[in-house]
């Protein structure tokens, strides 16, 4: 399953890597479903990339037998935060390589890679949309209204637009800014890479937090959305389940049925520390493989006897 690196952008972050399964595409026919990844890193770690988050999983789905019913998969990098344990010296750094983003720029280029993949290969909303820690986090607010809205409303002046998927799966997700924080005070850092995120203004930070918006504005106004499967593992040490049980509870609000269909939540127990499951890839893998058996339950995706729901 070759490597291909797409550019979205002109910083040099601003790339997608995609990965094709070994079945010819059928853009017309195929009803296949699209993986689109977001690496974590606390919106300002350069060590995690867009290739170093796909690979190991990579390796593990194209080594199952039979194949998932994947048509491709894309693996997001965005603009970070700067990080003080690997500086830049702003004067000497040119734009399309200074580390220096501030919310909403991180997800504005989320939003812009889903334009540019829509515009590439006509996804739709036939994708299955995962983000790791805080890339669980932008994986949501690309759902939410207020941030989806306001792509619309760029979209009326002629930018590219992107279907918001049928699915997403949060792995070791945060979901609220000023929970995580509150739960780690005694740790310097969180207050740190959540202000080098998003400031020091905490309504800021609850206005961009999945578990804590409601209404349209919030991930309730997810026009399209039929399934999340929420991962997290009792031995993470640096994301605590209480967000992961916090959003789990702030979407019983969202199953229901609809005109589109019937809307499900589940939650998905992994192993590891916070950062094994995708590093090993074992665990990112099983959790793309599960929630692609769920939308074959509701009748989203082909049936393939080879899912496990193990």
């Amino acid at each position: 399953m070759p490597l291909e690196t797409l550019r979205y952008g002109e910083h040099d972050l601003q790339t997608i890597t995609v990965a094709y399964p070994a079945l010819p595409l059928h853009a017309d026919t195929d009803d296949r479903l699209w993986v689109i990844l977001i690496h974590g890193g606390a919106w300002r770690d350069p060590t995690q990339t867009a290739a170093s988050y796909l690979t190991p999983a990579l390796t593990i789905l194209q080594n199952t037998t039979p194949a998932p019913p994947i048509k491709g998969i894309a693996s997001i990098s965005y603009r970070l935060s700067l990080h003080p344990s690997h500086p830049q010296d702003p004067k000497k750094e040119s734009r399309t390589t200074l580390r220096a983003a501030k919310h909403p720029d991180h997800l504005s280029d989320i939003q812009s890679a889903l334009s540019f993949l829509e515009a590439k290969y006509k996804i739709g909303c036939r994708y299955l949309l995962s983000g790791h820690s805080c890339g669980a986090t932008l994986a949501f607010q690309c759902v939410m209204g207020s941030f989806f809205s306001s792509q619309r409303k760029r979209n009326l002046n002629g930018e590219a637009g992107y279907a918001a998927p049928l699915a997403i799966l949060g792995m070791a997700g945060i979901y609220d800014l000023r929970l995580l924080r509150n739960s780690h005070k005694h740790i310097s850092a969180y207050q740190e890479f959540i202000e080098g995120a998003f400031g020091s203004e905490e309504g800021v930070w609850d206005a961009a937090s999945p578990g804590v918006v409601r209404s349209v504005d919030g991930v309730e106004g997810w026009e399209g959305g039929r399934l999340v499967v929420l991962a997290h593992s009792q031995e993470d040490s640096l994301c605590d389940t209480a967000q992961s049980d916090k959003m789990r509870d702030f979407l019983g609000t969202w199953e229901k049925d609809t005109s589109q269909g019937k809307r499900e939540a589940h939650f998905l127990s992994i192993v590891g520390e916070h950062d094994e499951a995708w590093e090993k890839g074992r665990e990112l893998a099983r959790g793309i493989i599960i929630t692609l058996g769920k939308l074959q339950e509701m009748g989203l995706c082909p049936k393939d006897p080879s899912i496990s729901q193990e």
